[in-house]
């Protein structure tokens, strides 16, 4: 059976089945509900019906530990401390890192949530959110209905469209949210914040060029997931915390705000795995460098709008107007 090198801080990049064997109730999952790159996993989870194939624990949003993230993010000593979380359900452990040593004693890296765990090799399959997003929703067809095993998130006529979407999504927006909001001075959030906004303006053109109502059109794909991770913590988190503030989806953004609407209200794995108590208070009462009297705000009311419109020719196409944005957002588009 695999097992990870040692004393590394690389991480795990096992998949199933091509190096461990899908079987039900063999594998774990410890995820945050707080974390987008877990969300994806969590969402995936729910969409494809593998929440009684592999079961979950939850650590709790906060507090992460000091500047260097240690001692990392904890379980609640019972189930009713925090409400969402869960103890360590597989072997009781109140640190995540304690998860991560017991695959690898010398593990150098950081104790990150998503982590797939394998009971029965006792070690960790894999902890990265992108390669499980990529090969989880297919591991389990076996074991699961026709009807959920014929959901596929990267299909073999749109990989191409799905590899270029995600070759500026992922660095512009999904972590380009993270770049603005930890940058350590003006010129360095000034610089980061524009790439989030250029990559805004595009997407809300692409989505309305498809018709929606999933960001290539009729059919769900991975892009939906990474970006619906990120999306739904836009308004809530990302444009006060993060100072990602040249605009909001639900003002500026029609055509993206339709499309989050349609996700959270008409998925129900969207909505079963977003919970905006965890996402709020993660942010604003874990980085205190960012927040320091982790004052969590109450808004923005409400957490999602309601009232998806069916018919997307009826939107406008909205977006940022900043020059900087343009600018980026026409750079984009030359690529």
């Amino acid at each position: 059976m695999p097992h990870h090198e040692p004393s590394t801080a690389d991480g795990w990049h096992g998949s199933i089945p091509d190096s461990f064997p899908a079987e039900p109730d063999r594998y774990h999952l410890y995820i945050g509900l707080f974390c987008p790159f877990a969300h994806r996993v969590n969402f995936v989870r729910h969409l494809k019906g593998l929440t009684e194939l592999i079961d979950l624990s939850v650590v709790m949003p906060y507090p992460k530990g000091d500047s260097k993230g240690w001692p990392g993010w904890r379980f609640p000593a019972s189930n009713d401390e925090y409400p969402g979380a869960t103890v360590d359900r597989l072997f009781g452990e109140d640190y995540l890192h304690k998860i991560y040593f017991k695959a690898d004693s010398g593990y150098k890296g950081r104790y990150s949530v998503p982590v797939l765990w394998d009971r029965k090799t006792g070690t960790i399959v894999c902890n990265e959110s992108l390669e499980l997003l990529r090969w989880l929703p297919n591991a389990f067809n076996d074991f699961i209905p026709s009807s959920l095993a014929s959901i596929d998130l990267y299909p073999e006529h749109l990989r191409t469209v799905i590899d270029g979407l995600h070759s500026w999504i992922l660095p512009h927006l999904c972590t380009g949210v993270y770049k603005a909001g930890f940058a350590s001075d003006q010129d360095q959030y000034n610089k980061n914040v524009i790439p989030v906004f250029g990559a805004l303006n595009k997407l809300e053109k692409i989505v309305f060029a498809n018709g929606g109502p999933f960001i290539l059109g009729y059919q769900m794909t991975e892009v939906d997931v990474t970006v619906y991770a990120t999306l739904v913590r836009f308004d809530t988190v990302y444009v006060q915390h993060f100072k990602c503030n040249l605009g909001t989806v639900r003002h500026d953004y029609p055509v993206l705000n339709n499309w989050l609407k349609a996700m959270y209200w008409d998925v129900p794995a969207a909505r079963e795995s977003t919970d905006f108590r965890h996402i709020k208070e993660n942010y604003t009462k874990s980085h205190y460098d960012i927040n320091p009297k982790a004052i969590t705000p109450l808004g923005p009311w409400p957490d999602v709008e309601e009232g998806v419109e069916r018919d997307w020719t009826k939107l406008t196409v909205g977006g940022v107007s900043h020059p900087a944005v343009l600018e980026f957002e026409k750079e984009l588009n030359e690529e």
